[in-house]
């Protein structure tokens, strides 16, 4: 690379002096390659650049068009396709627009000469153009966009939740049948995703060493602390890394509980894993999402309470006990306060309450005086 080259220029990636008996086929194959160079150049995780290739491969086939042929109606056409006969939601649909449109902003940017390189294989004028623009894709205009009936459990029906859950066990004890362990292990999970408000694959991505001690708090032990390694990446980036803290003496306890009587009975003791198999494997975030729907189902809970309903409970309990926004927000792992207030379903009591508190100084004769 000479001083000066970009990673992903044309003249990089073309083999020069090289007669190609598919120069289109070669022409696409030379972009892809030097757009995933471009990338790596930027830091960005072979997990995110792949799903990005594939998705320009397959506007290619939507499309049968190449590259340089493309242009604004294309985008029209396929974002009618995927919301009419795909049925995806606008998010998914925006995330695939803007994916589309980093590919072509890369081919159209003349540091990188594919404009250049397409005229002079393909003759005058033809050469990539922008094709995503303000008119033709989905705007981000909400902070939320995930599904509107999505909530929190209320305190009660949290309560049944996992008192069945610990019910599973004492059932499969007095029937001598298998699945007593796994039940167990189940029941200690969700308790854990609530108490330290976790999303499914954080939890499911647990081991035993992300304990640790919080010299704030001696009286938890060496589950005063947890220390999340896959929290939720920024596009391209790694995982989030974040410690939350433990404030729940009763899940501490069943965590304590877990690890010391129960989890050494699946006979895994060199696995990482929190949650182990009893084939000594680690528990996947499918079988969690499985396990929660049974117990939601034979309770009669709503659809709308999924894995994540347990995450946003642990935000509006605290919120409801007073705790400070940003202690909350910081053990979430939320980049900024809107997040969390999204989270956050204060119930009416906490409301009436907080409209007391408000309304008293105004109410208040001493309070007039003084002010």
């Amino acid at each position: 690379m000479g001083r000066g080259d970009l990673a992903g220029a044309a003249h990089l990636e073309l083999v020069s002096g090289v007669v190609q008996l598919r120069p289109e086929d070669a022409m696409v194959e030379a972009m892809l390659r030097g757009w995933h160079a471009q990338q790596t150049a930027r830091g960005l995780q072979e997990s995110t650049m792949a799903p990005r290739v594939r998705l320009v491969l397959q506007f290619i086939s939507f499309t049968n068009e190449y590259p340089w042929s493309w242009g604004p109606a294309h985008v029209d056409e396929w974002t009618q396709w995927l919301t009419s006969e795909k049925h995806l939601t606008p998010a998914t649909i925006r995330n695939y627009q803007t994916d589309l449109r980093l590919f072509s902003e890369y081919l159209c940017d003349a540091r990188y000469g594919w404009a250049a390189a397409c005229e002079g294989e393909f003759g005058p004028g033809v050469h990539p153009v922008p094709i995503c623009h303000e008119w033709n894709t989905i705007a981000h205009l909400n902070e939320y966009e995930g599904d509107a009936e999505a909530r929190p459990f209320t305190r009660e029906e949290l309560q049944r939740f996992l008192d069945y859950a610990d019910d599973q066990v004492d059932r499969a004890v007095r029937a001598k049948r298998k699945g007593a362990l796994a039940a167990y292990r189940d029941a200690t999970l969700f308790k854990v995703a609530y108490a330290w408000g976790l999303r499914r694959t954080e939890t499911s991505k647990l081991d035993i060493a992300d304990w640790g001690r919080n010299p704030a708090a001696p009286e938890f032990g060496r589950y005063g602390m947890l220390h999340v390694r896959y929290g939720k990446a920024v596009r391209g980036q790694p995982p989030r890394r974040r410690n939350v803290p433990s404030v729940m003496g009763w899940a501490v306890e069943a965590v304590a509980d877990y690890v010391d009587n129960i989890r050494p009975r699946f006979g895994c003791d060199e696995h990482p894993a929190m949650w182990v198999t009893e084939r000594g494997g680690r528990v996947k975030p499918a079988e969690v999402n499985a396990r929660f729907v049974a117990y939601r189902d034979a309770l009669g809970l709503p659809k709308q309470l999924t894995p994540h309903s347990l995450r946003h409970s642990w935000v509006t309990h605290l919120t409801e006990q007073g705790v400070d926004r940003r202690f909350i927000q910081e053990a979430v792992g939320h980049r900024c306060d809107t997040s969390t207030a999204i989270y956050t379903h204060v119930s009416g009591d906490f409301m009436n309450t907080a409209l007391r508190k408000a309304l008293n100084p105004a109410f208040d004769p001493q309070c007039r005086k003084e002010s």
